[in-house]
């Protein structure tokens, strides 16, 4: 099928709401290692990963085969029946979570994992109240809208009760115009002053990633986890730590985001990059507070065999290729470069993230800050003309998101630093 025939039918047959990149959106067509191909043959090295889930490339050739060997075996169970997969996943999963998250409960999205986790924290605590983040992002249901701290993402108006948002540590737009460290952390403080203030005192749950992802790839300082466990603990609430996006190495060095923080969440939520594309999620925690949990509860894809089959060869591929410490080089490597990009182009306001999760944050003007959609929207079309594919976010749609699979070589990151530097020289002469 035609490029134009495709455009045609998403049009007349999806909703008008799908969120496309580009004035001319790309269909494409196949990929293979960090490439990907449209319909009419062009060539693109993908820095998105499909937003952060190509974890080990396109078409990687163990995640495929172990994926066709259980198609042909048997394609779905439900959680109703054990399957080998499953549990030997949940052990993998076991042997590299921090501290003593061990036990898994498998569905089939991140919506899902902050779901579930939210769900196990309200029933181990007692209690019914979670704070989350300003520009944080949860997911597409309800509940994770609610949970959402960006407008445009909070659809409907349809809210959950009992959901507070605390001030994000955003220092490069530091919400109370304080500068790190003489701040002394005090974002983390407004915790504390969100549950003393805003909650009945006892909170189920603080919820957070490591690094935001759609809120712009936004890094908080060393002190920062610290403080907030610390409070929240205090509170009677216990720590969900999205990894949805930072998990598996993505951040480099270690196996999950926040052990850059050095503290051990309660619950830790999962998806993405866990099968490199296949659909599946997960969220872990001890054994004592599972077993907090009774009731009934199902998950009618979660832990699907073909998923499971495709994350243990994902793992797999990880250690062998991409390994936390591989991922902290090359993302040494990447941070390095996009530095001193920083240094030519004002446009770029701030540079920040962990291993190969790099926010760019483009500004009109460096006293200012004032953000730069347009300037990031023009970047977008210069890079894909020159065959690089790239993300977005941030509230003001203004950062740009690169997140390459953790597969990314040398070479690849050359390849990518050259290609927007050509970029950046041509829009930055617009402005």
């Amino acid at each position: 099928m035609d490029k134009q025939t495709i455009l045609e039918k998403q049009k007349r047959y999806l909703w008008p709401s799908y969120l496309l990149y580009y004035t001319e959106p790309l269909a494409l067509d196949h990929g293979e290692g960090l490439y990907v191909w449209d319909v009419e043959g062009n060539r693109y090295l993908d820095f998105f990963g499909g937003i952060l889930t190509t974890s080990v490339g396109h078409k990687h050739p163990k995640v495929t085969q172990r994926a066709k060997e259980q198609i042909d075996k048997i394609i779905h169970t439900s959680t109703l029946y054990p399957h080998e997969n499953v549990v030997n996943l949940a052990e993998k999963l076991a042997q590299i979570a921090p501290g003593d998250l061990s036990t898994s409960f498998f569905t089939g999205s991140g919506t899902e994992a902050d779901e579930t986790a939210v769900m196990l924290a309200k029933a181990a605590t007692g209690y019914q109240e979670v704070v989350a983040l300003r520009h944080a992002y949860s997911g597409r249901s309800s509940l994770a809208m609610s949970l959402t701290g960006i407008s445009a993402w909070r659809i409907g108006g349809t809210q959950i009760p009992g959901i507070k948002h605390a001030l994000n540590p955003y220092c490069y737009r530091c919400p109370l115009k304080m500068t790190y460290p003489t701040c002394g952390v005090a974002c983390a403080e407004d915790v504390e002053e969100v549950i003393k203030t805003t909650t009945s005192g006892r909170i189920a749950a603080f919820i957070a990633e490591p690094i935001q992802g759609v809120g712009g790839f936004i890094t908080p300082p060393p002190e920062y986890f610290k403080i907030v466990v610390e409070i929240v603990h205090h509170y009677g609430g216990l720590f969900i730590d999205d990894e949805v996006q930072t998990g598996f190495g993505r951040t480099g060095t270690y196996w999950f985001g926040i052990e850059h923080w050095d503290v051990v969440p309660d619950i830790m939520t999962m998806a993405k990059g866990i099968a490199n594309g296949f659909p599946l999620s997960n969220t872990m925690t001890t054994p004592e507070i599972a077993g907090k949990l009774t009731g009934l509860t199902i998950s009618t894809f979660g832990g699907n065999p073909v998923s499971a089959a495709a994350s243990l060869a994902t793992l797999e591929v990880l250690e062998e290729e991409a390994s936390p410490e591989h991922v902290a080089q090359v993302g040494a490597l990447l941070r390095s470069g996009l530095e001193k990009l920083q240094e030519k182009y004002p446009l770029i306001g701030d540079v920040r993230g962990k291993g190969l999760m790099q926010g760019i944050e483009v500004v009109a003007d460096r006293a200012s800050k004032e953000p730069s959609p347009q300037a990031v929207n023009e970047l977008f079309e210069a890079t894909k003309a020159r065959g690089l594919l790239i993300g977005k976010g941030g509230m003001y749609g203004n950062v740009i998101r690169i997140a390459p699979p953790l597969t990314a070589t040398e070479d690849h990151i050359a390849e990518a630093l050259d290609i927007l530097d050509h970029a950046f020289a041509e829009v930055q002469e617009r402005y």
